[in-house]
């Protein structure tokens, strides 16, 4: 039971009560009483954190022990507009052992190709866009604006929807910073946030439940009985709430245009000045903009993106055959152009919906073929992650681009390397002393161990 409650603090919202809960659980797992698998080759790079939502309640550590209890080959956070998350995530995989990495996860503007859907349905000329490998919560001095407006952007899009909200839902209303802001640890609060407010909300308004389910269904245009199906003893971030109030058509909605979010390139140059990757977030293959996906990814390609994200279970793991096979097609198609590209394919399955799988499955047939490049993917960032934190070596850094110009080299090296290296802190300090060399020269230390 002890052991269970541990597990349980590592979600909490207070870091320091993280910290020492892990540290019971490494005791625990050091002195038997909880068995960690052996590393087996699963991986997942793209998890969001409690920084921003995670349907499980993981917290950048939690994900840490858990990759760790499970075996997991890597693990990666990211959270949306914010790097809060970083310092916490890599030394959680630094204290359990594992192959860990953060980014950040955010929505751009790009006015080149306005007429398109690309990533986010609905919404024409607007990308959801990933940086892979931030080494510090603390963004360097050229990133600081943008990051600081995209952080801003999003409090103020949080605020008027819950304005236009609190007008529909009347007499239910909730107030931003009272209701919303402490259910997150540092203030970045997203739409899942807001609704498991709403749900609080009405339950107070509402403490007999079957006044509580005419109010929703009364809001939500159908019936107390199909409200009661889905609403449970807890406030929960329910999805036909969700597309009621805040999804196109709405009452919360508002249509993005090209003020909404910050522009594709200011976003690239706050990346690559983090020293992380800039990185394309493939949705299924089967908009528009997606449709072009190798127009789109050549010219990306030209404004500094380096890799592809890829959240696979959502293009084959469909009930509707058809579905299932046209968007099966669209991911063989998509891993086909990343291996034509060069670029590193980074994948995940997110974990900001309550349901998403914890980990994705290699095993299935869609999938199998694949195993290879989805391990490489989380290799080469970790490699990138490694060199990055122990002497500014990383991906993009001008030693890469002066003795790995070819985008093959340069992913074949930081692959191995992240394979060849070793998990934690140690590496990272002994790294920290070894002289700037040529690739070949630094790899053969990492082999020699």
């Amino acid at each position: 039971m002890a052991l269970v409650e541990a597990r349980e603090r590592l979600k909490d919202l207070d870091p320091r009560v993280r910290s020492r809960a892990l540290g019971e659980l490494i005791a625990a797992c050091e002195a038997g009483e909880i068995t960690c698998r052996p590393e087996r080759p699963v991986v997942n790079m793209h998890c969001h954190t409690i920084f921003s939502y995670n349907g499980y309640g993981h917290s950048p550590t939690s994900l840490a022990w858990l990759a760790r209890e499970e075996g997991w080959h890597a693990v990666g956070s990211v959270d949306f507009d914010v790097l809060d998350g970083v310092d916490e995530m890599l030394a959680a995989c630094d204290r359990v052992g594992v192959r860990g990495a953060a980014g950040l996860e955010t929505r751009v503007f790009l006015p080149e190709y306005s007429q398109w859907e690309f990533n986010s349905p609905g919404e024409p000329g607007v990308l959801y866009y990933v940086g892979a490998g931030f080494v510090s919560s603390k963004p360097t001095p050229d990133a600081v604006p943008v990051l600081v407006d995209m952080r801003e952007r999003a409090a103020a899009r949080n605020r008027d929807m819950v304005a236009r909200i609190n007008a529909y839902l009347a007499p239910v209303s909730i107030d931003y910073e009272r209701d919303v802001l402490p259910l997150t640890p540092s203030g970045n609060a997203t739409e899942r946030h807001i609704l498991v407010a709403y749900d609080a909300a009405a339950r107070r308004r509402y403490p007999e439940r079957a006044a509580l389910l005419r109010f929703w269904a009364e809001k939500l245009g159908t019936s107390p009985e199909a409200v009661d199906a889905f609403l449970g003893e807890e406030p929960f971030p329910h999805d036909a709430i969700r597309a009621k109030l805040m999804k196109r058509g709405g009452v919360g909605y508002a249509q993005p245009g090209p003020e909404t979010f910050p522009p594709l390139e200011e976003v690239n140059r706050a990346i690559l000045a983090c020293g992380a990757l800039p990185s394309y977030a493939f949705l299924d293959g089967m908009n528009e903009g997606e449709a072009h996906l190798e127009e789109l990814l050549t010219f990306l390609l030209g404004k500094g993106m380096v890799a592809l994200t890829v959240i696979p279970d959502r293009n084959w793991n469909l009930a509707n055959p058809a579905e299932r096979a046209a968007k099966v097609q669209r991911l063989h198609q998509a891993l086909a152009l990343a291996h034509d590209l060069a670029l590193p394919v980074i994948v995940g399955t997110e974990m900001n919906k309550p349901g998403q799988r914890i980990l994705d499955d290699f095993e299935a047939e869609p999938l199998r073929p694949y195993r290879e490049t989805f391990l490489a993917g989380a290799d080469l960032l970790y490699g990138h992650t490694l060199l990055q934190r122990a002497s500014g070596l990383g991906y993009g850094s001008a030693w890469a681009q002066k003795y790995l110009p070819d985008r093959r080299w340069r992913n074949a090296f930081y692959t191995a390397v992240g394979r060849a290296a070793a998990p934690g802190l140690e590496a990272v300090r002994r790294v920290a002393t070894w002289l700037p060399a040529d690739p070949d020269g630094l790899l053969a230390r990492f082999q020699r161990g």
